[in-house]
């Protein structure tokens, strides 16, 4: 099995609602939805926004890092399933 890439977190700054605010994540995590956001064509700011706006309706909303890592690694697990459901349904001929 391959080593993870231990690398400290980043800060980088987002916008939310039209207030900035710095995020610190581990690179492998700004990569995760940097790449999300490509594949839903949407600006990083509205990832992470629609992250935030999801957690604040929790009982008892994390930390908006924690609630973006949870929600990339729900998102990743999410996109696996269906895919491997997806590779279920094809008929080899």
């Amino acid at each position: 099995m391959e080593t993870p890439p231990y690398h400290p977190p980043v800060k980088r700054s987002v916008q939310i609602a039209g207030h900035k605010t710095s995020i610190s994540l581990e690179p492998i995590f700004w990569d995760m939805l940097r790449a999300t956001a490509e594949r839903e064509a949407l600006p990083i700011n509205a990832i992470v926004a629609r992250i935030d706006a999801e957690r604040i309706k929790s009982e008892t909303p994390p930390g908006l890092a924690s609630a973006i890592r949870v929600w990339l690694v729900h998102n990743e697990r999410t996109n696996q399933h269906k895919d491997s459901s997806a590779n279920a349904l094809i008929v080899k001929p």
